[in-house]
Formats: structure tokens, C-alpha cells, sequence
């Protein structure tokens, strides 16, 4: 007779989490021990190998979880990425990351009793800098909340909706099709808004996803806003949104119109890093 334990995970709905990734190894695995951590096991790991060196070891690293790794035969960069995993989904529901975000512990569990009653939900987050030590793991250096209120003629002025860790209905993806791969810059505001305008989408008031931002590093917080504001105008464009400000992610925080929409949320995270197995082989060693 089977464990009551196994009967009610097979009950349980399959969530696909689909993670490109390219170069970041470390980081790679960091997310694999966020997601072997969760409360809620039926995943669905999907990770999409934008031909960057070989990820493969992962599966024998974790085995636990159902992973699967497709390999891309030229650099198509994210957009593309995330494209293909969607050949791949066999999950009921669909779940994004990004290959150097986390999720803590609670996070798939809390996001599809949230979605009961919406269509697609998205978490808070911390977003933190951090230092790399030689076994590759990231220690926090500094750390904030961001938390916005949902407000849908706000979103149309500064999306506050973060892509890893949403979690949504794949009759959703059949409806909408693919990601824009045209959208390089704002692919996951232009995703929002394209649901947002057929479906139910909630913000969930809790920090559970982290979002890691390296001050010395690029990233669309301090990219090149020379080489984004075509994409900007094009996303504006498409969506009718009228004349978008180009500036750094920090200043347009400091506007009132985003200052008047900060909202409470419950903070999670214990502020330690996240050791991946990979990395306490390579202390051991």
C-alpha cells in the first residue's frame, strides 16, 4: 500500500519552471537548491541551456528533481530561451526564473494557493548585492524590499511586476503565444501587460522571491538606458503607453508617483546565503 504522502503528490497539480541560463553555473545551482528546498515537490525543472557551457552535471547533482536540459545550438539570447522551454511544459501551470534569482522555501506552495482565485500572481522581493567567495557562493552585501501595490494605471507608467517566481496557467501562455522576442529589453513588462489585458493577475504581499543585483555588474537596473530606450519606444508603441522616462531603476523609485504606491509585506528571508551542493563539494575539496 502506497504512503498517504505519495497519494496526495500525485493529486497535486504539475508546476513547469522554466530557466534559461548561460555562463552561471554557480549561480545555476544555487537556484536548483532554492527549488529542492520548496515545500511543494511536483516541479517540473526545465532549464534551458542558451549554448553556454555544458549544465548537464546538474541532474546528477539533484537528483531529486525532475530536470530536464535543453541544449540551444547558438547563443539566441533569454527571450528565445524562454521560448523553447515552452515546447517542454507538461505542467498544468507554469512558473518563471531567471538562473541567479532564488526562491525561499515556501514560495511555489504560497503562489498557487494564491492563484485559486487569478489567472497569474507575482511575489515581492528583496533584491540584494552581494560578494562571491572562491567556492563560487554569493554572500549578501546589501539588501531592500521592493514592494509596490498593485495598480493597474500605475503598471502602465512603471511595471513593478517581476517575472521570477510568477506563477500562471498555461491556457494563459496557449492564449498570448509566445514571449516577444522582439522585446529584448521589457520582455516581462510586455508580458504583463498582454495578460493583464485578457486575465486576473494579483500581487502576493510576501518577499519570497530574491532578485540578486551586482552593483559591478550590468543588468537592466543600471544598463546602458542609451541602448534600452529603443526598446522602451517600441514597448510604448505596441501597448499605447504615451512618453515613458528613461532613467536609472533607483531614481524613478524616488519619484513620488512610486513612492505613494510602497506597500507592506511580509520579509522571509534570514539574509544567509544559499549553498548550493556544488559549493559545499568544493569547501570540502
Amino acid at each position: 500500500m502506497r504512503e498517504r504522502g505519495e497519494q496526495e503528490m500525485d493529486r497535486q497539480p504539475l508546476i513547469s519552471v522554466i530557466i534559461p541560463t548561460y555562463n552561471r553555473p554557480d549561480f545555476l545551482c544555487e537556484l536548483m537548491e532554492s527549488l529542492w528546498r520548496q515545500t511543494y515537490r511536483q516541479l517540473q525543472i526545465i532549464i534551458v541551456n542558451d549554448c553556454g557551457e555544458s549544465v548537464d552535471f546538474v541532474k546528477d547533482l539533484y537528483p531529486e528533481l525532475d530536470i530536464t536540459v535543453v541544449h540551444l545550438e547558438s547563443n539566441q539570447k533569454h527571450v528565445h530561451a524562454r521560448n523553447k522551454g515552452l515546447e517542454f511544459v507538461r505542467g498544468e501551470y507554469i512558473m518563471l526564473c531567471d538562473d541567479d534569482d532564488l526562491l525561499l522555501p515556501g514560495h511555489v506552495e504560497r503562489m498557487l494557493q494564491e492563484l485559486e482565485d487569478s489567472d497569474l500572481v507575482y511575489s515581492d522581493v528583496e533584491i540584494f548585492d552581494y560578494m562571491v567567495d572562491e567556492a563560487g557562493v554569493r554572500w549578501p552585501t546589501n539588501r531592500f524590499v521592493f514592494a509596490y501595490e498593485y495598480d493597474a494605471a500605475g503598471m502602465r507608467r512603471f511595471s513593478t511586476f517581476f517575472s521570477s517566481g510568477c506563477l500562471y496557467r498555461k491556457t494563459l501562455q496557449d492564449r498570448l503565444g509566445l514571449f516577444d522576442p522582439e522585446m529584448y529589453h521589457y520582455w516581462d513588462w510586455d508580458f504583463y501587460l498582454r495578460t493583464a489585458e485578457h486575465y486576473r493577475v494579483k500581487r502576493v504581499p510576501v518577499a519570497s522571491a530574491l532578485y540578486a543585483f551586482a552593483q559591478s555588474g550590468a543588468s537592466n537596473m543600471s544598463g546602458d538606458l542609451e541602448d534600452m530606450r529603443p526598446f522602451l519606444d517600441k514597448l510604448s508603441a505596441k501597448h499605447g503607453l504615451g512618453e515613458l522616462p528613461t532613467k536609472n531603476f533607483f531614481l524613478l523609485l524616488e519619484e513620488p508617483e512610486m513612492k505613494a504606491r510602497k506597500a507592506a509585506t511580509e520579509i522571509l528571508w534570514d539574509g544567509k546565503p544559499i549553498v548550493s551542493r556544488r559549493a559545499g563539494r568544493q569547501k570540502e575539496a
